[in-house]
């Protein structure tokens, strides 16, 4: 099991499942670069701006458009070369995922990684390319049969890490071989986080498990997180992209976000 820190703080807490199973949970929190909080607030006072001199009938409308901007400055928290073109630098949250990746194998750990976002896996396995670290994709677009052939390989042999993708990592995987997870961008969405947790600690497993979801200190990822406890339906509508036109989401939720 790991403990401690990584760029921020550790809070975890054990749920019983079964006997001689037990799951180890919390949030890793790290502080993003000058350049990183610089892009993300500014961002999100454009979009305060924006819904500002929205009115509600203007504000039905635009939906799609706002919270697909939502979407723009949560990938920046995870990554700002995701989509930002131009950028060179370099990402806390990614280099603090990598840290816990190196530290999880050196401790004899394999590793599950989710991420809503492919292209944020694409960057993490270069990574693990560069340090000949060995892993295993499946995405929405992996083929059933090379689906089954990569997680029977994962539980038996010593590749240590597998990066899943939201759409691919629901249903039907047993990843019994993991006693580690990472949810790079966490999943506000409680149902959907603990089924993607549950690909480590199904049947079989005989190891503890430890997830961990990577925060960035505060953005807007840490509000959303709050959000989630308050009112889970919108935290599902902003996180999924879907159903915008869900009444759910108000300006005045949305407003309270970006404060």
């Amino acid at each position: 099991m790991i403990g401690g820190q990584i760029g921020g703080q550790f809070n975890g807490f054990i749920n019983s499942l079964a006997p001689n199973e037990q799951v180890t949970t919390g949030n890793s929190t790290t502080t993003s670069s000058s350049y990183e909080n610089k892009t993300v607030t500014d961002m999100m006072a454009l979009l305060d701006q924006l819904l500002k001199k929205t009115n509600d009938e203007d504000f039905k409308k635009q939906r799609f458009k706002i919270l697909s901007q939502l979407t723009r400055i949560r990938q920046v928290c995870c990554d700002p070369s995701l989509c930002l073109e131009d950028y060179d630098g370099t990402s806390a949250k990614r280099e603090a995922c990598m840290d816990l990746i190196e530290n999880a194998i050196e401790g004899g750990h394999k590793i599950l990684v989710f991420s809503q976002f492919t292209t944020m896996l694409d960057k993490l396995e270069k990574d693990c390319e560069a340090k000949q670290i060995a892993y295993y994709e499946i995405t929405g677009a992996t083929k059933k049969n090379v689906r089954i052939d990569r997680v029977n390989a994962f539980n038996k042999n010593d590749v240590p890490v597998f990066f899943i993708s939201l759409k691919a990592g629901g249903t039907g995987l047993n990843l019994t071989g993991a006693d580690i997870v990472i949810h790079y961008d966490p999943w506000w969405n409680t149902a959907a986080q603990n089924q993607a947790t549950d690909r480590a600690h199904r049947i079989g497993q005989k190891n503890d498990v430890t997830v961990y979801k990577l925060i960035i200190k505060d953005t807007i990822e840490e509000k959303i997180l709050e959000l989630q406890e308050k009112k889970q339906a919108l935290a599902d509508d902003i996180l999924s992209g879907e159903q915008m036109s869900n009444t759910t989401i108000s300006k005045e939720d949305l407003e309270a976000l970006l404060q």
